[in-house]
């Protein structure tokens, strides 16, 4: 449920994306500056889905800190409760990012072709930085570490074989989630650089355009990372894919006997 959640938050955040290129190429090749109907609500829904996604991780870190440390309360590891726990992150992602647009900090950028909040010291970008970035990164940092802590001191003592095994298994998952924060992190940073010029003077001109590629390169990396993560999708992808290439090569043999 916890990575279904974290899929979707990527899945809608990618047709999000998709959306800004198809309307900025659309009005770039038509060369006019025409704000649609659905701009601003491309700009608010970017920023729930960034939202969404990085508190999905930091909810997928509490749970297997809780497994860890606290096996023996399997309250909070009810379907039940993650649902709901799910169900919070999303409302919350479409509750707190309604100040963006109540204050009109979502703006249509004329060169950039796309409805976003400027790069300007305010209130909204600090609050953004806090709520969508700060939170969750410096959560998800903080299991980790508390993790390899544990797992350090259980080595050291005669512990049970399973605990330790679950310890290690659930370590290795927060370290997975720490990689895909890390593309994100480590692509963008043009993102947080044009931020950080933005506190001070004006951004260069395309600056969104170009701190959004990054952003496209990311999702690309973050896909092809959970692909090779998640052993159970992969191992039915190459199924499909073996399964489809033994049917196109009986076929091809097929037809040259016939022939």
């Amino acid at each position: 449920m916890l990575v279904a959640s974290s899929c979707l938050a990527k899945l809608l955040f990618a047709i999000d994306l998709f959306g800004m290129v198809i309307w900025s190429l659309k009005n770039d090749v038509k060369q006019i500056s025409y704000q649609d109907s659905l701009c601003i609500f491309r700009g608010y829904f970017g920023h729930v889905t960034i939202a969404a996604q990085l508190h999905s991780y930091l909810l997928q870190a509490i749970y297997r800190y809780i497994t860890v440390i606290y096996p023996t309360r399997l309250f909070w590891q009810r379907k039940q409760v993650q649902g709901f726990l799910i169900g919070v992150t999303w409302v919350c992602a479409f509750i707190f990012i309604i100040p963006h647009v109540v204050t009109g900090e979502i703006q249509y950028n004329t060169d950039n072709q796309i409805c976003e909040t400027p790069f300007r010291l305010s209130f909204i970008i600090i609050y953004n930085i806090i709520y969508v970035y700060f939170i969750p990164l410096n959560g998800i940092m903080f299991i980790y570490v508390k993790l390899i802590l544990y797992v350090k001191e259980i080595n050291k003592r005669v512990t049970i074989v399973n605990t330790v095994s679950r310890a290690q298994r659930e370590l290795k998952m927060v370290h997975r989630i720490v990689i895909l924060v890390s593309i994100l992190l480590v692509l963008g940073v043009p993102y947080t650089t044009f931020i950080f010029i933005g506190f001070f003077t004006e951004p260069p001109k395309y600056h969104f355009r170009i701190a959004f590629t990054f952003v496209y390169i990311s999702l690309v990396f973050i896909m092809i990372t959970l692909f090779q993560f998640t052993d159970p999708v992969k191992t039915y992808i190459m199924k499909k894919i073996k399964r489809q290439s033994n049917i196109i090569a009986a076929t091809t043999i097929q037809m040259n006997e016939v022939r």
